[in-house]
């Protein structure tokens, strides 16, 4: 009997499908160019999870919008597909508006106090609330850069952004902010900012440093105002419907993974910046360091404007700021 067992349990184990089994593939779609920050720490991270799961797990990069605006790949990856992208908790508003507080102006100019409300209980909870509504965090430790304005004039004071129409992303806390702080917001994909500003349908854009030139943005806008406005800490998130097929394994694989690159992108982000100043001043672009008091002054009205916050979510917050 043990001999006529043998054979068919190494045959069982040839023709396993475990053994033969097919990668997870997973699309990794973001609207930043190859070369950009983002593109940078995606492949880092796409290195460390084939490493991490012996192939197991493969990410498709797909850069530069490819696969849609954020607002299309995030209802994709809603309706269950295999695909991760980069977001903001201000896209997170309808989900649960308390959310968007982390993405209000001037809250704070150091990043490592903002995740460690992403560590926090507090986030926990929210998290497994979107969870529960379809949103799966994939990480919550990456810092997307500090954002400024690049424009085709000079804006020194609040009153410069008087009349100016501003291209901002479409979440309502960075609507609000670009408005008190006296500009028109004018929301669009930032696939679609290039020709815009070539075209005068804008006359400058937000963002930060590294993804202002990695756009060619200064190109045709010459002048940056270093407004310091948001410190941009950034999700990467799937839908909870394909994560949730996952095996544990291959969930703890991930997530460690997307830690390790969230502390990559903290480290390469300022260092970028640095050099793509430096590269902006070279072609022409005039940097300016404006007083950030106006502007803050004008932007911390936006936390009197969301009645549908929990009370006193901002006095919640500060407190675990310091």
């Amino acid at each position: 009997m043990k001999k006529l067992l043998v054979p068919f349990l190494f045959l069982f184990a040839l023709f396993s499908p475990q053994l033969y089994a097919a990668p997870v593939t997973i699309k990794v779609a973001y609207e930043s160019n190859p070369g950009e920050p983002a593109d940078t720490v995606v492949k880092y991270w796409a290195d460390l999870v084939k490493k991490e799961s012996n192939g197991d797990i493969v990410f498709e990069l797909y850069p530069s919008s490819q696969l849609g605006s954020k607002q299309d790949i995030t209802e994709q990856a809603l309706m269950g597909m295999n695909i991760i992208t980069i977001s903001d908790v201000g896209f997170l508003t309808d989900y649960d508006a308390d959310l968007g507080i982390l993405f209000g102006p001037y809250l704070t100019d150091d990043p490592q106090k903002l995740f460690a409300i992403y560590a926090s209980d507090w986030f926990k909870q929210k998290e497994q609330k979107l969870r529960e509504k379809g949103v799966h965090i994939v990480m919550s430790n990456y810092l997307y850069g500090t954002r400024q304005i690049i424009a085709k004039k000079p804006i020194r004071t609040p009153e410069d952004l008087k009349g100016m129409k501003i291209r901002v992303p479409n979440n309502v806390m960075q609507i609000k902010a670009i408005e008190a702080m006296g500009a028109t917001p004018t929301p669009m994909p930032l696939g679609d900012v290039y020709p815009a500003l070539t075209q005068g349908m804008i006359d400058g854009v937000e963002n930060p440093v590294s993804v202002l030139y990695g756009q060619k943005l200064h190109e045709q806008a010459k002048y940056l105002s270093m407004v310091n406005y948001l410190t941009n800490t950034s999700l990467w998130l799937g839908g909870e419907a394909f994560f949730s097929t996952l095996t544990p394994t291959q969930l703890e694989i991930i997530h460690k993974t997307a830690y390790d690159a969230g502390l990559y992108s903290q480290k390469i982000t300022a260092e970028q910046d640095a050099a793509m100043l430096k590269a902006m001043q070279k072609q022409g672009v005039e940097i300016i360091y404006p007083d950030v008091a106006p502007f803050r002054e004008k932007a911390l009205k936006v936390y009197q404007q969301f009645p549908e916050w929990t009370p006193g979510l901002y006095d919640t917050i500060q407190q675990q700021l310091k």
